[in-house]
């Protein structure tokens, strides 16, 4: 039963959120982790609630893509899945409270923007790609709220929501056909996977030059600049290539998982510029 609670919550799924909130942390050089790490544990319980919340809204459309998931399979019932997800939304606003008082009140808006985004954002064009997006992104001011100084994580913030509605609108993309099936309005859906396209290489490109901008304005060390040329900036240029409106869902799912691990490349060279 344990293993099936850990499949309907998808920890691993929070690990991007609970680096984001280390590394904002590390950048701002705390006087103490223990409020950071409460921070992190704050990402993953509040990811794990809303992933449990997820499934249950889609557990009719899991019953035809996904029949294995602990839900559609009968495993957990969606009663079950109710209360995970709910106690452990609750147990993230309790930690949050012992932070600080913005800390709580991140965490709260955290928990309400990801339930709204399953239940009603998910299918509509771009409100649902920015709520995502801005959830990773507070996540560095998180880190920066529990480490006592949020500056140093503004630019970190900008910058990977930027780069994540880039990818958003790539998902979208690559979710084309099944999203249309589901009658799910989307970018790519709704206006066209060529403008969605568009669109995708605007915002990569601007990334990049965020990314360019935070090694002048935060006077990292050369490490930083090193793997955003040599790493970042090739994968990006890749992926804009790759990612054709006319390619196949699965050549574009592709892209969208190199350009999500993409994102641990950037979170080594802030790390390694900030040193």
């Amino acid at each position: 039963m344990l293993k099936e609670y850990y499949r309907l919550g998808r920890p691993i799924n929070a690990l991007a959120g609970v680096i984001a909130v280390l590394v904002s942390a590390y950048v701002t050089k705390p006087l103490s982790w223990w409020p950071v790490l409460a921070a992190a544990l704050t990402v993953l319980l509040i990811t794990v609630s809303t992933n449990a919340w997820n499934d249950f809204i889609d557990i009719e459309i899991d019953r035809i893509n996904k029949p294995g998931r602990p839900l559609p399979s009968g495993k957990i019932s969606p009663r079950g899945a109710l209360i995970f997800s709910a106690v452990g939304s609750a147990v993230s606003l309790i930690i949050a409270v012992f932070i600080n008082p913005t800390a709580f009140l991140i965490a709260l808006g955290s928990n309400i923007l990801l339930y709204l985004y399953s239940w009603k954002l998910k299918c509509t064009i771009l409100w649902g790609n920015a709520t995502v997006a801005a959830i990773v992104g507070l996540c560095f001011i998180f880190g920066g709220v529990a480490a006592g100084d949020i500056k140093p994580t503004l630019m970190l913030a900008l910058t990977v929501f930027v780069a994540l509605m880039g990818r958003e609108i790539l998902k979208t993309m690559a979710d084309y056909r099944g999203d249309l099936i589901q009658e799910c309005r989307t970018i790519a859906t709704g206006w066209g996977k060529r403008v969605a396209r568009g669109l995708m290489i605007i915002l990569l490109v601007a990334a990049a030059l965020l990314m360019l901008v935070t090694y002048f304005t935060e006077q990292y060390r050369p490490a930083y600049l090193y793997l955003i040329l040599f790493a970042m900036y090739p994968i990006f240029i890749y992926i804009m290539i790759n990612a054709k409106s006319d390619a196949s869902g699965k050549i574009l799912e592709r892209n969208s998982t190199i350009m999500k691990y993409s994102f641990f490349i950037w979170f080594l060279a802030v790390v390694l510029g900030a040193a």
